[in-house]
């Protein structure tokens, strides 16, 4: 029986920890298919794996159960080296539960393939473009500020910027592990994104995380809060009317039916940790508002009509819009457009 093919898988990742905010993270970006699903392991208050180039899966879960035995990061990471028969076509980055951090690379992963370990964090990658890739991930991480996710994904931004894998890219994850986090509180990941195959899986996995940041998490610095003034009011009102769930004029004034529309939005949207009864508004609402009103304007010069005035409507204009009446004279309207309908061809004799 023939055994697996086994490919090189060129990643580079960051592990780290928060101790101020309790939170574990990992953070990767590979020219390989899906590499969120294989790379990062980890547990609120137990610790963060990162497990790649040749790793077969296996370390993921057994260095779990070391970091839950209380062994520290450096001695997981001899641990899983020890007994890996691929010792040197691994890489593992490894942050346990009291932060300290400790990393490995084998003899034998790609070029160029090495790591940094710092104060509660390592960053590691194989078939790098340099080593600067993970310097400057590094030292992104140490200064920017702000909480896990955010330094983390600018850590995976700066490492891309100095050539990241250099096969390219195609994947990448970001996952934070905090106690009671995830949904409801019945889970710990409290973020858990990927982006298994796109041709700038950063840029879309920032995108991604926004949204699921908007709909799950709670963020947003209230002191960021916006008045609902009339401007405000203003481009809330032109971004409801263009995407459909706001007709008639658009004054400025948070009136019922402003209120109505909008509460549709937010509903339809799954938003609902994001509405204030104080007369302020989240301006990441306002922003996502604002974009997809113009990815709305821009499909409308793009896409031709399903019906007339379709594209007028947008996406929450159907419940204000409905179809229209059926041609006088009985029977249903046909699917098909008079312009469209194929032409009958003549009998054969």
């Amino acid at each position: 029986m023939q055994s697996a093919p086994r490919f090189p898988h060129g990643t580079f990742s960051i592990v780290a920890w928060d101790p101020g905010r309790r939170e574990w993270g990992v953070a990767l970006q590979s020219k390989f298919i899906a590499a969120g699903a294989v790379v990062p392991w980890g547990q609120a208050g137990v610790g963060v794996l990162a497990t790649q180039a040749l790793s077969d899966g296996s370390q993921g879960p057994k260095g779990l159960e070391l970091l839950r035995k209380g062994l520290s990061a450096s001695d997981v990471v001899e641990r899983l080296r020890k007994e890996s028969p691929d010792r040197d076509d691994i890489q593992l980055g490894v942050v346990d539960g009291q932060g300290r951090a400790a990393a490995f690379t084998g003899s034998r992963c790609l070029e160029w393939a090495g790591h940094v370990v710092g104060d509660g964090y390592a960053c590691q990658g194989n078939i790098l473009f340099s080593a600067q890739v993970v310097q400057a991930m590094a030292r992104t991480f140490e200064t920017t500020p702000g909480d896990l996710p955010e330094r983390l994904l600018a850590a995976l931004a700066a490492g891309q910027r100095e050539g990241g894998d250099r096969r390219g890219m195609q994947s990448a994850a970001l996952l934070v592990w905090k106690e009671r986090g995830g949904y409801r509180g019945g889970l710990d990941r409290w973020v858990d994104v990927r982006v298994d195959d796109h041709a700038t899986p950063i840029e879309e996995l920032d995108r991604i995380f926004r949204i699921y940041d908007m709909t799950l998490l709670a963020r947003e610095d209230p002191a960021s809060l916006r008045p609902l003034d009339a401007e405000t009011v203003m481009s809330v009102q032109r971004s409801l009317g263009v995407l459909g769930y706001l007709l008639g004029p658009k004054t400025g004034a948070w009136d019922a039916a402003t209120g109505k529309a909008f509460a549709k939005f937010v509903s339809e949207h799954n938003f609902e940790n994001k509405v204030r009864t104080d007369g302020k508004i989240w301006p990441s609402l306002v922003h996502y508002l604002e974009m997809k009103s113009a990815e709305e304007l821009a499909r409308r010069e793009t896409t031709a009509p399903i019906r007339p005035g379709a594209l007028d409507q947008g996406p929450g204009g159907g419940a204000h819009n409905p179809p229209p009446p059926h041609p006088t004279g009985g029977g249903a309207p046909s699917s098909t457009p008079e312009r469209e309908k194929p032409r009958r061809r003549p009998r054969s004799k």
